[in-house]
């Protein structure tokens, strides 16, 4: 056990626990440095300081990875900047309605129910000028806490009436906007193409293809007795790719229903167990401008939760 410093002078700073969070996320001090916006060098002193500072070894150079220590100093660590980074971002923003609407966007959160929401504000609002950029759930959550986009809308699979808890719980606020059923998709001429629904359980030897960037498997699998068999493991974020791997028989995959709409080669057969959504999210500052957000009004005015 080991005990964080808190003095008015020395003490641990919060650079030097934002450099061990990040050298540990990114596994290295060269990814970490570019990423912070410092030298290589630079971090490693900062490390070295925090180390120095609380009298353990938190980081081991060579592979980098946390120590004991170091991992539940990061686990603690994780938790404080982001606490500071939505207080800071609530505080920036108080007073300040926006000029425009900076907005991260999951691949498969609601696309639809975003553009629509995006083209019905045109009449309301025509000269709001919106910013989208793609992310994943993690980093648009981080984007959210940090102040450089406005709100996000990120996807999961959760079980039925269940939130996605992204974030910690009052830290940020969430509010569902679209649950759709979860599905496996399979190729056309799959022999199960025709089945009423399907449960995993019948599929534990079937092959699958991963895609950990657009639909968080962990979550299934934290639900089921044995993980399925990856037969190939696609890193992009593209949707008709992963649709293209599908249809061409190189395993299936679980995806939200509208994905397999109008889709020849795929079909979409209802996950019956383990009981299943996928769910989308807007996230969003908890201060009041960002509830009077006009994206953010648009989004939850459409939300479609059947």
């Amino acid at each position: 056990m080991f005990v964080v410093p808190v003095r008015e002078s020395g003490g641990v700073e919060l650079r030097d626990l934002r450099a061990l969070v990040t050298v540990l996320r990114c596994e290295s001090f060269t990814a970490a440095a570019d990423e912070l916006g410092y030298t290589q060098s630079a971090v490693s002193q900062q490390v070295a300081a925090l180390e120095a500072e609380l009298g353990h070894q938190l980081v081991e150079r060579r592979p980098v990875r946390p120590t004991p220590a170091g991992q539940r100093l990061a686990d603690h660590a994780t938790r404080v900047l982001f606490r500071l980074d939505v207080a800071e971002s609530e505080l920036a923003r108080l007073g300040h309605g926006p000029s425009g609407v900076r907005l991260a966007a999951c691949p498969l959160a609601a696309p639809r129910l975003l553009a629509a929401s995006l083209a019905g504000l045109r009449g309301s609002e025509p000269m709001l000028r919106v910013e989208l950029r793609t992310l994943d759930a993690r980093s648009a959550v981080a984007a959210v806490a940090s102040g450089s986009v406005d709100l996000a809308v990120v996807d999961g699979i959760a079980g039925p009436n269940e939130p996605l808890h992204l974030a910690d719980a009052g830290l940020l606020a969430s509010t569902a906007i679209a649950v759709t059923p979860l599905v496996v998709a399979l190729a056309a001429g799959h022999p199960l193409r025709s089945h009423a629904s399907v449960s995993l359980d019948s599929l534990a030897d079937a092959p699958f293809v991963s895609a950990p960037a657009l639909v968080d498997q962990a979550a299934v699998e934290r639900r089921r007795a044995a993980p399925w068999r990856e037969s190939l493991r696609y890193d992009g974020a593209d949707l008709s790719t992963l649709l293209e791997l599908v249809g061409a028989g190189l395993g299936a995959a679980l995806v939200p229903a509208w994905c397999c709409a109008g889709d020849h080669a795929v079909v979409g057969v209802p996950l019956a167990q383990p009981r299943l959504v996928h769910r989308t999210e807007l996230l969003t500052l908890r201060t009041a401008e960002a509830a009077g957000n006009p994206v953010a009004r648009e989004l939850r005015a459409r939300a479609v939760l059947s």
